[in-house]
């Protein structure tokens, strides 16, 4: 049996939102006892409309924000960053891909220094073997040696998206947390980057929380779907399980809303506009 590598127990996060004059306080409960667990080489896709709560209990996951109750778990350790400082050997286990490349990676910044900067935070390698592995790094996502010393813009969509997939792989975490990472991207760019984090995946056994909207990804990458309607699990078991026999109404409207992509539907949804 593989090893758990993400455990979240009836995870809440609420926030206190203060009072105006004409308004009162009140409490938003963002995530409401949201309870998964992630196996080592396998992906939970979170699915959602915004404001579900999703990236929410990704920032949870990611130990950026700490939970208002609730238990996480990561390889088996318990993290509570609210009463515990976390250690830098817990912070290189979890890395996080966000939504748009560009503006998570500084354009003063040539993009070997982009790679080379966690091993300098979080690390004792020197100059040279910090260079040698970002090379290795670029080569692993499809880019090349040449394209150590430039910068952001010179780079397409893509491309960044790549990059900021590299940086995240520098400290061989062993969870990967991606919130939309292909959202922003043409489609036949989006194909790219899914097949080369499935490569990676298999590469090296890693481990995914994949926060999508976009029902056609999740369905290509995942292995379990949970999907989440105002902070709540509704929905949560293996990805054909859930495509084939959704059992909350909240699933079955998602998916009922959601345009099929195969050329059938597309040509039958022509037809039906050409006739309106």
């Amino acid at each position: 049996m593989s090893r758990v590598v993400v455990e979240g127990r009836d995870i809440v996060r609420d926030y206190h939102m203060t009072g105006g004059l004409f308004r009162p306080a009140r409490t938003v409960h963002a995530v409401k006892g949201v309870s998964f667990k992630v196996e080592q080489g396998k992906t939970l896709a979170i699915v959602g409309e915004s404001g579900c709560g999703k990236s929410t209990l990704a920032r949870i996951i990611t130990m950026i924000d700490p939970a208002t109750s609730g238990e996480l778990f990561i390889d088996g350790n318990k993290v509570d960053i609210a009463q515990k400082a976390l250690t830098p050997e817990m912070r290189r286990k979890v890395q996080i891909v966000f939504q748009n490349p560009y503006g998570s990676l500084n354009p003063r910044q040539k993009i070997g220094d982009v790679l080379a900067e966690p091993l300098l935070i979080n690390t004792d390698v020197g100059a040279d073997e910090r260079q040698a592995r970002a090379m290795a790094m670029l080569k692993k996502v499809g880019l090349e040696e040449k394209h150590y010393n430039r910068y952001p813009h010179m780079f397409s969509g893509g491309q960044r998206q790549r990059i900021a997939i590299a940086r995240a792989l520098m400290l061989n975490p062993s969870l990967l947390v991606l919130d939309e990472p292909v959202s922003a991207l043409d489609l036949s760019v989006q194909a790219q980057v899914l097949n080369l984090l499935a490569d990676l995946q298999d590469e090296f056994r890693l481990t995914y929380v994949f926060i999508s909207h976009d029902l056609s990804v999740v369905r290509y990458i995942a292995d379990d779907v949970m999907v989440m309607y105002y902070g709540e699990a509704v929905e949560y078991g293996p990805r054909e399980e859930v495509f084939a026999n959704p059992g909350h109404d909240y699933t079955k409207v998602l998916f009922a809303a959601t345009p099929r992509a195969d050329v059938e539907s597309i040509r039958a949804r022509l037809a039906k506009k050409r006739a309106a």
